[in-house]
């Protein structure tokens, strides 16, 4: 018996659809044990297993990780760290763009190479000559430090995403805005900046993952536990809790919690941003 085109369109669909569910599956169940080993006590897991079902459930655990694993001092550090880095670095290479992008000099393209060989440069490579140079400054252990090193490492892709957004931008829009007396700078933040607000969101979501997510710049740059942001300081409570998995895993539920509510909210902002000039 010989299908039919939709039959066959409808088959295909179901297949596609099955392999995707099941791939979702594979991939929600690492979320789905650590939510499960959350709420139950060390025992219980140390009786039955990591994958059996609670017998007691529990969300003490949280409230744990929360006051006596400091975490609200941790989670507070990662904002007070994050927010400054996201702000600076979006500010800065949005400058950057719109120079490499609308202004033809000598060493244009020398520096948008030199901001594209950068971002291919291992950042391992520089954890010690870093070190170094925040003990020099004065930087290390604190704040300042931490902000300006995520703020100039996260520049050089910054710059390269914008500068070809902004490429895309008509140029007769700011020859118009020139003919009527506006500054370069007004051009910048009248015309180019609220036309670039779906790349900026799509930017302020990665880089806010990214800098909220760091570790191993925290662990490099920060020694005390008072300056140490949530990840560095659920390494912290490791140490603190190390037979308490579910207080560990509690608080590494909660540390996602932030990233997870900037990527709901800015989503669309998200997509538009990488999806757009697709078709340009």
């Amino acid at each position: 018996m010989q299908l039919s085109i939709h039959q066959k369109i409808r088959i295909k669909h179901a297949v596609i659809f099955a392999a995707l569910l099941l791939f979702t599956i594979v991939w929600l169940l690492p979320v789905f044990g650590a939510f499960l080993t959350s709420i139950r006590t060390m025992d219980d897991i140390m009786n039955n297993g990591f994958w059996s079902l609670p017998e007691n459930v529990t969300f003490s655990n949280f409230a744990t990780a929360w006051s006596d694993g400091n975490l609200n001092t941790y989670l507070k550090n990662s904002f007070i760290i994050t927010i400054p880095s996201l702000f600076g670095t979006l500010a800065l290479s949005s400058l950057v763009g719109f120079a490499l992008a609308k202004y033809k000099f000598k060493g244009n393209m020398f520096i948008y190479l030199m901001f594209v060989a950068g971002m291919l440069i291992p950042f391992q490579i520089l954890l010690i000559p870093v070190f170094r140079l925040s003990n020099f400054l004065g930087i290390y252990n604190n704040y300042w430090g931490l902000i300006m090193i995520h703020t100039v490492f996260q520049m050089g892709f910054c710059s390269f995403f914008l500068r070809n957004y902004m490429i895309t931008i008509p140029e007769e829009l700011s020859e118009a805005a020139r003919i009527d007396g506006a500054s370069e700078f007004k051009i910048f933040y009248k015309i180019y900046i609220p036309l670039s607000l779906p790349a900026l969101a799509a930017l302020g979501t990665l880089q806010f993952t990214w800098i909220f997510n760091d570790y191993i710049w925290a662990l490099v740059l920060l020694r005390d536990d008072r300056f140490k942001p949530v990840t560095a300081g659920l390494a912290t409570l490791k140490g603190n809790f190390i037979t308490s998995w579910s207080v560990l895993v509690a608080g590494a539920i909660l540390a996602t919690i932030p990233t997870i509510v900037v990527f709901v909210f800015l989503q669309k902002y998200f997509i538009r941003g990488l999806t757009m000039g697709s078709g340009k």
